[in-house]
């Protein structure tokens, strides 16, 4: 047990260490072969920074944990709202201002309904998960094609000044670039490891491990950007890469799982508790971020009702664990 509680703690460390050396890298070679800096920002970073969910996914569904990787993605999406948005707003009220990200909410309210739909009768089958992929590609595109016409906007030129020229050379962001990609596969398997070694020993279901202990460590890049960006005054990129990794995980992680291991008998815990609570975070995301009159804001009153939810739904968890 120690050891693959030890596994999990380095995997988690070296998942966020090298997720950084991986956006650091891949950003500045984006920049030096010549994508706008407003591509970089939106589109770059954010693939980035849902890496770690990514390359879990993958290597849970190579195992043959397919809910471990779902688990990741629901509960990465739960603690990306309620944790993540919940203590940036504590620490500066936010406001959105960008149209980018007001046209985003209502995408992330339909994927997570998608997502619903395809879970309902316990089942992610290859050909939805295909789906899910093709989503992911179109939201890349989608994205791409703001950025560049987004010229002008709060969030645009937010990432504009940030990502307006490449921080090192050429070599050195290619060596990142791979440093990064290699430890993040490393990582990976050492947090999939240790979290199936610990699930297994404490007779903890896969889907558990992955609401919890793999949600949350892949979930800290995403915190340590959105408390970096709000207190530089840029809102919008806070909130961005926020709904930019929960659309991500949605399509990106539960379809590559879905694709390389279909899941024929889902639990159905997942449309009874883990779905619905995720959804809950959307639908609340939505109306504070989108503003039912005039422009959207969080203000640290609906930041604590967020963490409250986490915390609810966390006792929730344990409560299932327990038997209670």
């Amino acid at each position: 047990m120690p050891i693959p509680i030890l596994a999990i703690m380095l995997g988690v460390v070296l998942l966020l260490w090298s997720a950084d050396r991986f956006i650091d890298g891949a950003s500045a070679v984006a920049g030096h072969i010549g994508l706008p800096s407003l591509v970089i920002g939106m589109v770059i970073v954010g693939f980035g920074t849902s890496a770690p969910e990514i390359v879990v996914s993958i290597m849970a569904a190579l195992d043959g944990n397919p809910e471990l990787a779902l688990g990741n993605a629901l509960g990465s999406n739960i603690y990306n709202i309620g944790l993540i948005i919940g203590v940036t707003a504590l620490i500066v009220p936010i406001a959105v201002h960008s149209k980018i990200i007001r046209r985003e909410l209502p995408l992330l309210l339909l994927f997570g309904a998608l997502a619903g739909v395809f879970f309902w009768n316990d089942q992610l089958g290859r050909w939805e998960s295909l789906l899910l992929l093709l989503g992911f590609f179109g939201l890349m595109g989608w994205t791409t094609w703001a950025a560049l016409r987004g010229r002008g906007d709060p969030s645009a030129e937010e990432t504009k000044q940030t990502f307006s020229s490449p921080a090192m050379t050429l070599g050195r962001a290619i060596f990142w670039l791979l440093v990064g990609l290699t430890l993040l596969l490393v990582s990976s398997r050492m947090l999939v490891w240790g979290a199936v070694s610990v699930a297994s020993a404490l007779g903890v279901s896969d889907l558990i491990i992955g609401l919890t202990i793999v949600a949350l460590g892949t979930s800290l890049p995403e915190l340590a950007s959105s408390i970096a960006a709000v207190r530089k005054g840029e809102h919008d990129m806070a909130i961005g890469n926020v709904v930019g990794s929960c659309m991500f995980n949605l399509l990106a992680v539960v379809g590559i799982a879905g694709v390389i291991a279909p899941m024929e008998a889902l639990s159905t815990e997942i449309m009874r508790r883990d779905w619905p609570v995720m959804m809950a975070m959307v639908v609340g995301l939505f109306i504070m971020g989108y503003g039912v009159h005039g422009e959207g804001r969080i203000n640290r009153i609906e930041a604590s009702m967020l963490l409250l939810g986490v915390v609810v739904y966390n006792g929730w968890l344990i409560s299932a664990v327990l038997n209670i």
